[in-house]
């Protein structure tokens, strides 16, 4: 057999497993090269991922729902195999593919030793080489992350009494975020301690990253599972509240000029294979402005700040499963015309899984846009590591009472919308935010139609 790996890639340099979501070929089936093998979900984002040869796929080794290690082999592929030449045995998926952090084989009782054993030897110490082999579990709980094992440190915290729900027991900065929440490190812990674990809050389980309150269902409920997807989004949500001094502001801004504009030019930009959306102006407007109002492109590490240079802005898009922020990159440099060209095309691939990792990866600023389904405004949560973002409230006609040249007051129908900027007032203050806003609203209000 010539055999061809398939690994769980590696979605990103911050993300260290994904799930499998769904096998979308059959063990026996023959597959071409880059054709869809199967669906994959990571807290950044749910893509299909393509055979890497022509083949026959012989073993699928990792069951849909299973989380694991990135470059962690899921299935094999035999590029000289013929479809329907497997045996039987193999379109089983297996009952369980990977170790688990409660499957470790326990060691059989210990039996007296005769009188003339030698006594046993002392178990070797942990920086030796032969510990450092042991059981895959235990490897995986010792590389927990440079920054968990920071988190650890300032708490005073041992890794080893917190209970990991990363790949084989890995402990995840969300796991001893909320062990440190759930006071687990007002006592120091010590190894090997019979210390109780961490209270979990509201009666929540302690298996998740983030503690949720359970509520008893009623006769007649159906409770179904979160998604994956759905339950990461809660936990970053949840994560992002706790990090953030979140601080909402408002903004009125008289869209009438741009909706004409947009009038004016929308058959060009349809022939020109772009959609020109609001929300191109829009996204074209906040990413200048943030060249000028760098606190509001940045973000907080401990106690520094980080200025980032790239202006890459995320546009949140609704998934009849879930919400993802697909990125523009270097949004500072493109025009009108290539923003919207972008936009169309990331929310189309976005809605058929179509997205390549890095591109949810390094937003530096969101919008999200609610108003698209007729909200007047929304109180938008800051997608970390990120310290801002914004909300975009339905864009319509509304009487509005303005100021002629002669300074005479009338009602007038105007195209209006609502803005939201949710800010983390860690690192930005009111007068920042509120500069930043003013400055948009002005460029939006008073948009050139040369920048077309």
């Amino acid at each position: 057999m010539s055999r061809i790996d398939v690994i769980m890639p590696q979605m990103g340099e911050s993300i260290a497993e994904g799930t499998v979501s769904k096998w979308l070929k059959k063990v026996g089936e023959t597959v071409k090269r880059d054709e869809p093998l199967l669906e994959i979900s990571t807290d950044k984002v749910d893509a299909e991922i393509p055979a890497p040869a022509a083949g026959v796929l012989v073993e699928i080794k990792v069951q849909e729902g299973q989380t694991v290690e990135v470059q962690t082999v899921v299935a094999i592929i035999d590029s000289e195999a013929i479809a329907g030449a497997i045996p039987a045995a193999k379109t089983d998926l297996p009952k369980a593919a990977g170790p688990k952090p409660d499957a470790a084989p326990k060691a059989p009782p210990a039996t007296p030793a005769p009188d003339h054993a030698p006594a046993p030897k002392p178990a070797p110490k942990a920086d030796t080489p032969k510990a450092a082999a042991g059981t895959m579990e235990e490897r995986l709980q010792s590389r927990s992350t440079p920054l968990v094992r920071k988190i650890a440190a300032e708490h005073d915290v041992d890794i080893a009494n917190i209970e990991g729900t990363g790949y084989a027991g890995r402990v995840t900065k969300q796991d001893i975020l909320a062990f440190i929440d759930g006071g687990g490190a007002k006592v120091p812990a010590v190894r090997g301690s019979t210390a109780p674990a961490a209270p979990v809050p509201f009666g929540g389980r302690s298996s998740g990253a983030v503690l949720h309150p359970e509520v008893a269902p009623w006769p007649g409920d159906s409770v179904e599972p979160m998604s994956k997807m759905r339950k990461l989004t809660a936990d970053h949500m949840i994560m992002s509240r706790r990090t953030s001094a979140h601080v909402t502001s408002f903004y009125e801004i008289d869209f009438t000029k741009i909706a004409g504009l947009r009038h004016q030019k929308k058959k060009e930009y349809e022939g020109r294979g772009a959609r020109l959306t609001y929300m191109a102006f829009i996204t074209k407007v906040i990413a200048d402005n943030l060249r000028k109002h760098r606190v509001l492109n940045a973000s907080v590490s401990g106690d520094n700040i980080i200025y980032r240079k790239s202006i890459n802005i995320g546009i949140a898009v609704a998934l009849d499963w879930g919400l993802i922020v697909p990125v523009i990159r270097g949004v500072d440099e493109l025009s009108v015309l290539g923003i919207a060209k972008t936009m169309h095309d990331l929310a189309d691939r976005a809605r058929a899984k179509k997205l390549a990792p890095d591109e949810v990866q390094q937003g530096t600023f969101t919008i999200t846009n609610p108003g698209v389904f007729g909200s007047y405004i929304g109180t938008p949560i800051i997608n970390q590591p990120q310290v801002a973002i914004l909300g975009v409230g339905a864009i319509e006609k509304r009487p509005k009472v303005i100021t002629l040249d002669d300074g005479q007051d009338v009602i007038a129908i105007r195209t209006m919308s609502m803005f939201s900027i949710a800010y983390d007032h860690r690192i930005v203050d009111g007068a920042d935010a509120d500069r930043f806003m003013a400055d948009v609203k002005r460029d939006l209000e008073a948009f050139p139609e040369g920048a077309l």
